[in-house]
């Protein structure tokens, strides 16, 4: 991998990670176009840094509200926080069985399908759209409304579905705050990004040693940190100011498109 390279890529994979617009149904109409499904394993590697470093954009991001959820926890006084904490985990476990033991199955069904990728993309264009128009309520975070976030992000597992779009949309239908929506989207990924990455890190320490470049591989880190720190500020404000439409056409367009080559 070049250097270049590693630098576009890394930037990609901090803007998609967290604007709605689906890395994963990127990847998998890039897949589809090139006909490339097997990646190297210095690819693989490389994923993980760009994971690590989407992962460390969001703790940068929200510093201050992590550091007062650990200092939280131990307080007696300030149920509200371990609250905070169980409605996350709950939020975990839709997606932790889906990425346990169905993810291959779905991943081969959609991957290299271009007309399936491109509806899901249409599918979130729709959700984008809807979300701008939801009224800005103020209904507490709930255990019941932690886990409908958590299968919304669950589904999202799907090529062409947006993990941020998905479950900030059904945050606001359920009348969660724009503010709240967009915060508890995305402190609640921090864990499975961390969890994934634990996962492939075990499973290249099973296979031989890896040979990489280092100076591309660190590029690519730091452009996917600058870049995500850049979309996760970026995507609170949008969600803010209703103004996520504008991504909402944009994943129409490339969905149509998408569906109509599948056809051609």
């Amino acid at each position: 991998m070049g250097f270049w390279e590693a630098i576009l890529l890394g930037i990609v994979q901090g803007l998609t990670e967290f604007l709605p617009v689906s890395s994963s149904g990127h990847l998998a109409l890039f897949t589809a176009i090139t006909g490339n499904d097997q990646l190297p394993a210095e690819n693989l590697l490389f994923a993980i840094l760009v994971h690590a470093a989407t992962a460390i954009a969001t703790m940068i991001v929200f510093r201050k509200d992590i550091v007062a959820i650990i200092r939280g926890i131990f307080k007696k006084e300030q149920p509200e926080t371990r609250a905070f904490v169980g409605y996350i985990v709950v939020s975990m476990i839709p997606a932790v069985v889906i990425g346990l033991f169905f993810e291959y199955q779905i991943t081969a069904l959609f991957g290299t399908n271009l007309a399936l990728v491109g509806v899901m993309l249409c599918l979130t264009a729709a959700l984008l759209f809807f979300t701008d128009k939801a009224s800005n309520k103020k209904q507490p975070i709930s255990y019941k409304v932690a886990l409908l976030i958590g299968v919304a992000q669950a589904i999202a597992i799907l090529p062409g579905i947006s993990r941020s779009g998905t479950t900030i949309a059904l945050a606001l239908l359920l009348g969660i705050s724009r503010t709240e929506a967009a915060r508890f989207s995305f402190l609640m990924v921090i864990p499975l990004i961390l969890g994934s990455m634990a996962k492939s890190i075990l499973d290249q320490c099973a296979t031989a040693t890896i040979a990489f470049d280092l100076l591309p591989m660190s590029a690519g880190f730091f452009a996917a940190l600058a870049s995500g720190i850049l979309a996760c500020t970026w995507m609170i404000a949008l969600v803010k100011r209703s103004k996520l439409r504008y991504f909402a056409i944009y994943c129409l367009v490339v969905g149509l498109t998408a569906s109509l080559v599948a056809w051609i």
